[in-house]
């Protein structure tokens, strides 16, 4: 399936849905799930802010929520593109679960990419995260 509002496009699979309830104010912002529950969610920011506030502050938001989170700074390459931010594993109802939040700045906004999933469906999904976030990145103008 492809997606395409707010300035945002990806493909994504049929079998996921998406929720643009987040998009809101005038921040565009898209998050598809998993028939199990994992997502993806991208959103934009306005041009010139600082990415890795903006990702640490999803991270101290998680922190809060999941006191014994785990993170550390990582980045991706994405289409020759760099996508700085952070690795998080946590435990939610003595699940082990596992995200990443990502970012990338470009001259029209910094765009925050957070994926999430039970580390058991993160195996089956993780690759379907990052075709998303390349689909997202390839669509973006040079």
């Amino acid at each position: 399936m492809h997606f395409s509002q707010f300035g945002l496009a990806f493909h994504y699979p049929d079998n996921w849905s998406v929720d643009t309830t987040d998009a809101v104010g005038g921040q565009a912002a898209v998050t598809v799930y998993s028939p199990e529950g994992a997502f993806w969610s991208v959103s934009a920011h306005a041009p010139g802010g600082e990415p890795d506030s903006l990702a640490a502050a999803i991270v101290g938001q998680m922190r809060e929520e999941y006191r014994d989170l785990d993170s550390e700074p990582a980045v991706d390459d994405v289409s020759g593109r760099t996508l700085p931010g952070y690795d998080v594993n946590f435990y939610c109802l003595d699940l082990t679960n596992t995200a990443t939040v990502r970012t990338l700045e470009t001259p029209d906004a910094v765009y925050l990419f957070w994926c999430q999933a039970e580390d058991r469906e993160w195996e089956a999904n993780s690759h379907v995260f990052a075709a998303m976030t390349a689909s997202f990145v390839n669509e973006l103008p040079r």
